[in-house]
């Protein structure tokens, strides 16, 4: 694998590796308009995120050359992304928001991510998102009430988030249900400047990360910098199609 190397900075050093109907881009991203107003950098500061100042450039620019990777293994297409860590507390998640974020740079792209961890949901945490209409699990299991109610703003331009909705321990089933496959397909068909990233949960300790795989085009795998063993590693990338996996990132930050 072909390392990126990053710099020492305060919101988490990252090391990344290589491995239907649509709608105009213009037209969706017109209708994107953030209500309560961008983040500023500050703000994303706290809440771990990059953004385009100079205080996080090292680390922004790491997240663009994931973003490049990917973009250069899928050629024009749009794509889902699920993003994955060896094992709990490695960072996953911070990861996931802020590959998304990069994406939502692209003036000409917008972002969804999808928070499928539903153990231990967080993205709405990190985002300060109230999910009062539910998220992912309630639309599976009453898809009446629409997608569009589960969807939030993130105070990010451009990027949308999906929380999990109430935890549920048996998880798997719904993963792999013809319906979760249905939605993501529809989610990423509609729009194609629109780039799914699923934040699912550890591959040690469940089955979940193995089947999301299946629904995702690229898996991004995060092992924990001084955390995960290179024979943790080994093992957690052998769960996946290896035509499918973009890479790992060693993350310090949990």
């Amino acid at each position: 694998m072909n390392k990126m190397a990053a710099d020492n900075i305060e919101l988490g050093d990252v090391v990344a590796s290589r491995q239907g109907e649509h709608v105009s881009p213009g037209h969706s991203i017109a209708r994107m308009r953030e209500e309560g107003g961008a983040l500023a950098p500050i703000d994303c500061e706290r809440k771990r995120l990059i953004h385009r100042e100079e205080s996080v450039r090292q680390q922004s620019d790491s997240f663009r050359s994931i973003r490049t990777r990917l973009l250069e293994m899928a050629g024009e297409s749009n794509f889902v992304t699920l993003v994955v860590a060896v094992s709990p507390r490695s960072g996953g998640s911070f990861v996931a928001r802020n590959l998304a974020t990069a994406f939502a740079f692209d003036e000409s792209k917008t972002s969804l991510l999808i928070d499928c961890n539903l153990r231990y949901p967080n993205q709405h945490k990190a985002f300060g998102v109230e999910p009062q209409t539910g998220g992912l699990i309630d639309f599976l299991e009453h898809p009446s009430r629409g997608i569009a109610s589960i969807m939030y703003p993130t105070g990010v331009p451009r990027l949308r988030l999906i929380p999990s909705g109430r935890p549920r321990e048996n998880s798997s089933e719904y993963f792999s249900s013809f319906r979760m496959r249905a939605v993501l397909d529809s989610l990423r068909c509609r729009y194609s400047d629109r780039y799914l990233f699923l934040d699912g949960p550890s591959v040690k300790g469940a089955p979940d990360a193995r089947i999301l795989s299946d629904l995702a085009d690229f898996v991004v795998l995060v092992a924990g910098y001084g955390r995960d063993t290179p024979s943790s590693i080994s093992q957690a990338v052998a769960n996946f199609d290896p035509a499918k996996l973009a890479g790992v990132v060693f993350n310090q930050s949990p």
